[in-house]
């Protein structure tokens, strides 16, 4: 059974920034692609960032400039740097592990919140 263990979410001030990961169980971890999303009270969960197996990324507009996924392939780990926090990223995140553009697994997210 594939598992993802996220971490890194908390409360930040606007303008600060957080550091999420992770942490994939199981074999063949590179051969994936790995996603981020997010889900905000009331709203349908997105697609925040995205980094292929080959190390190609792809950002939602709104965090384009912002947000920076990366991977560790060794460690079975992906990244997602947020900064310039903004209130309108408050939302639960999750790290997905997708295949042939298949999500094949979720974490079970991580609470973040952008406040003053």
């Amino acid at each position: 059974q594939v598992q993802l263990v996220e971490s890194g979410g908390g409360l930040v001030q606007p303008g600060e920034s957080l550091r999420l990961s992770c942490v994939a169980s199981g074999s063949f971890f590179s051969v994936y692609d790995m996603g981020w999303y997010r889900q905000a009270p009331g709203k349908q969960r997105e697609l925040v960032a995205r980094i292929t197996s080959g190390g190609r990324t792809n950002y939602a507009d709104s965090v384009k400039g912002r947000f920076t996924v990366s991977r560790d392939n060794a460690k079975r780990t992906v990244y997602l740097q947020m900064n310039s926090l903004k209130s309108e990223d408050t939302a639960v995140y999750y790290c997905s592990k997708e295949r042939g553009g298949t999500v094949v697994s979720w974490g079970q997210g991580t609470q973040v919140t952008v406040s003053s």
